[in-house]
């Protein structure tokens, strides 16, 4: 009560030093960022984008816009996602979970979005119904262009955009070798984790360790950090790490 959007900011980020530093004392070397995430529905997403900026170097590392897709398309937004570029900014847009190609058309095309929060209805541009899959203009360009897919199979669930595990888009789209992340959307509201979510991909998709460490270093190439900095956990953490549970 009473801090600012800058107050809150700042202790979120003293909170994630400390973290780290408690972390490292007990030999575990572990990096925490933050997304500064708008609200569709809000008139705030400016402000928040300008915060992004002004954190930038001391642990910010992008901005998302999130909240109901119907009725507020990314292009409401465009002002805000023209100033981040304009800025140098990394971004995300929540778009094609509730409402479909025209929203991941618009935070791509018009917005400029690097990444997809969810993305998941780009499956809607494949067509499944002859012997191999073919992807429409839409679907092609966001594989041709890597663009990430911040897929949340468990969230999905929970909001009606997939009816289960095994029929998420998630598995067909891997297939196709989009750039596909898996992700918990929320932890506390969904009650997963990364383990939970792993574990599902892994029953109801057949996915072996060599899946599950393409997705965590799509992640990772994904990342707004910067480019020695994924190259290090890449080299140094997620490739050793599967080796060594591989081996086991």
């Amino acid at each position: 009560k009473g801090l600012s959007m800058a107050d809150v900011v700042e202790a979120t980020l003293e909170g994630y030093k400390q973290g780290m530093a408690e972390a490292k004392a007990e030999g575990h070397e572990i990096a925490v960022y933050s997304l500064l995430c708008g609200m569709r529905q809000n008139k705030r997403s400016q402000e928040v984008a300008e915060l992004v900026v002004k954190y930038r170097h001391k642990g910010v590392v992008g901005f998302d816009i999130a909240g109901p897709e119907d009725g507020f398309p990314p292009s409401d937004q465009k002002e805000t996602f023209d100033y981040l570029r304009k800025e140098d900014a990394h971004f995300t847009i929540h778009a094609g979970e509730a409402y479909g190609l025209p929203s991941i058309w618009e935070a791509i095309q018009l917005c400029g979005a690097e990444r997809l929060g969810h993305g998941v209805r780009i499956i809607d541009d494949i067509d499944f119904s002859g012997p191999e899959p073919v992807l429409g203009q839409l679907a092609s360009y966001v594989r041709d262009r890597r663009i990430p897919l911040e897929l949340c199979p468990t969230s999905n669930l929970q909001t009606g955009a997939a009816k289960s595990y095994a029929e998420h888009p998630i598995g067909a789209l891997a297939k196709l070798r989009f750039r596909v992340t898996l992700n918990t959307d929320n932890r506390l509201m969904s009650q997963t984790s990364m383990s939970f979510e792993m574990s599902e991909a892994v029953k109801a998709f057949g996915w072996d360790f060599t899946e599950l460490q393409r997705v965590t270093i799509n992640a990772m190439k994904s990342a707004f950090i910067p480019y020695p900095d994924r190259l290090k956990i890449i080299e140094g953490t997620i490739k050793p790490g599967y080796q060594k549970i591989s081996a086991e």
